[in-house]
């Protein structure tokens, strides 16, 4: 029961991490993002999801950011996908910046349901697991998510775009919590 303890609250400490930069972001710009459609923001993680990919590589950045903020990234894209995918795209921005929390919110709490359910299944595997794997999943569901897409969201027996949004979180999660774990 401790490890369950334990991983909610990492979970919820990730999910922070990315609430507050998603926040300061709305600050800034808004819900700027209204106007983006799923395909867009399948791409937009795609880019973080690569870059990862390239820094375990390599272990070189041109750019003064690391592996942590693109985890992030991927979070906030994902959830925002997840509200594109429930209110569809606009035009323009029509949702006001508590609007967009809220929905942030409920779609935060979906994935952290969906975690803590897996994870009983699952037995904690991601504990076991390397940050790099999580980044080759992501990557595979990201896949998976623009063959969908291609598609037009239809599937025979597979889940749909939103399931596949929701690992991207979870996996992201993980390796949040798999970086910042020795500040604990």
């Amino acid at each position: 029961m401790e490890s369950i303890s334990k991983t909610e609250r990492q979970f919820n400490a990730a999910l922070k991490i990315c609430r507050d930069l998603f926040v300061k972001k709305l600050q800034d710009y808004g819900p700027s993002w209204r106007i983006m459609r799923p395909m867009s923001i399948t791409d937009q993680i795609f880019i973080k999801a690569k870059r990862i990919r390239t820094l375990e590589t390599t272990g070189e950045a041109m750019v003064d950011e690391g592996i942590l903020p693109e985890f992030i990234a991927i979070v906030n894209y994902g959830i925002v996908g997840l509200i594109q995918l429930h209110l569809g795209y606009a035009d323009h921005v029509d949702i006001t910046a508590d609007e967009a929390m809220t929905l942030y919110d409920r779609f935060a709490k979906d994935a952290r349901e969906l975690m803590m359910a897996k994870n009983h299944d699952y037995g904690e595997a991601w504990r076991s697991m390397r940050v790099n794997s999580y980044t080759d999943l992501i990557l595979t569901k990201i896949q998976r998510t623009k063959q969908i897409e291609e598609h037009e969201g239809r599937t025979i027996v597979s889940e749909g775009i939103d399931a596949n949004y929701m690992d991207m979180i979870n996996y992201s999660v993980f390796g949040i919590i798999k970086l910042t774990e020795d500040d604990d």
